[in-house]
């Protein structure tokens, strides 16, 4: 519990440090009759209009309103990490990004990938797979739709880390079309890497699958641990933010 605390005091000094670097006053989008949106700064007592050729200030003002949600999520944390952890499947922060709003438009620059090749690699079109579209039911902070809460939270830690990555992109191993739940490009190194999560491992039949799907990417010399991630959750145990969280800082931060 300690040593949680000091990580949460370590963050929660980073982000300070973080938003007192950033312009006074907080952003306010709204619309006018036209359906456009329009920007301002506010003080609490009054409001200037930010032009649209100022939109560097929007953007820095709604990196501060996620900040400060970042920052009054992990303050919460701290006053109760146990019961946070259990219970607390999205963040005040996170909901920011999942909803289709002004705020989340100005926030998207904050997180692409730093090198311009690699942002072009994450944002190009690719073959993704066909199969049960009607199941990806799951938003997340980049907009797009996973299959399941796990996959959104990973996601969302590759996403909020600028890890980029493809969704359910093709991959062809000999004769065999798959899909990794996710195929990462290292934010430095470029070295492809593919992360797979098991969500259903007190299925005796899904574990069986899992093994032959797991020979299979060994077989074309992706191994788990090395260029290959594996995650693995049951009823009992599911995966958290926190862990796919720590996964990511120790592959590719």
């Amino acid at each position: 519990m300690c040593l949680e605390s000091q990580r949460l005091d370590e963050q929660i000094n980073s982000l300070l440090s973080q938003i007192s670097c950033l312009p006074e006053g907080k952003l306010v989008c709204t619309k006018d009759r036209n359906q456009c949106y329009k920007w301002y700064r506010s003080d609490g007592h009054e409001s200037v209009y930010i032009r649209k050729k100022d939109r560097k200030l929007a953007e820095q003002l709604a990196i501060k309103k996620y900040l400060l949600l970042q920052l009054d999520d992990l303050q919460s944390e701290k006053r109760a990490i146990d019961y946070y952890l259990r219970h607390h499947s999205s963040s005040k922060s996170e909901e920011l990004l999942t909803n289709e709003s002004e705020y989340r438009n100005l926030l998207l620059p904050h997180f692409e990938p730093k090198s311009e090749r690699i942002s072009k690699w994450m944002n190009s079109e690719y073959e993704t797979n066909p199969k049960f579209p009607e199941q990806k039911l799951h938003k997340t902070s980049s907009g797009i739709l996973v299959r399941s809460k796990s996959e959104a939270l990973i996601e969302r830690a590759l996403f909020e880390n600028r890890v980029p990555f493809r969704y359910e992109c093709a991959l062809g191993l000999g004769s065999v079309i798959i899909y990794p739940d996710f195929t990462i490009m290292h934010p430095v190194t470029g070295e492809i890497f593919y992360w797979e999560h098991f969500g259903m491992m007190d299925n005796p039949r899904y574990v069986k699958n899992t093994g032959e799907k797991l020979q299979l990417y060994m077989t074309h010399e992706i191994i788990p641990s090395i260029n290959l991630i594996t995650t693995y959750e049951t009823i009992k145990k599911p995966l958290s933010y926190k862990d796919a969280e720590k996964i990511v800082e120790e592959y590719f931060l």
